[in-house]
């Protein structure tokens, strides 16, 4: 294995996904949104309406925790919530209008920074790249 010095293969990931997430921070903070509030809008962006314990569920997160999450989400403006249309008795929680312009702004971000921080690799290194940490993920 290659090394740059005396930095491992995991220090130089490792400090890559510092990276990446000090970044994520800096940008979210303009939305005044923590990382786990910008997941959880991401999910019902992807997912559409769901209950908090479904919610909860995605974020692999306590349900105490997707609560303060949805909390606070409704408190900016970003959600809402609603009586479920299958169980009356039930509450969904989905993006507000203003949740969903964010969330478009926020993924939009993201785009921009990825392009920013893997623009620097060529198309050949960014696929490489792409393929090797998707073996890492795989778990099959």
């Amino acid at each position: 294995m290659e090394r740059s010095g005396d930095e491992s293969l995991a220090e130089a990931f490792w400090a890559v996904a510092r990276q990446l997430r000090r970044n994520s921070a800096q940008w979210l903070s303009s939305w005044n949104l923590t990382p786990s509030q910008a997941r959880a809008m991401r999910t019902l962006d992807r997912y559409g309406s769901m209950r908090p314990s479904a919610l909860s569920e995605h974020l692999r997160i306590a349900a105490r925790s997707a609560t303060e999450v949805i909390d606070d989400l409704e408190r900016i403006g970003f959600v809402e919530r609603s009586a479920d249309p299958s169980d009356r008795r039930a509450t969904q929680v989905s993006l507000s209008a203003a949740g969903r312009k964010a969330s478009a702004d926020i993924r939009s971000a993201r785009s921009e920074e990825a392009e920013r921080m893997f623009g620097r690799l060529s198309e050949a290194e960014q696929r490489n790249l792409h393929r090797l940490l998707r073996k890492l993920t795989d778990e099959s």
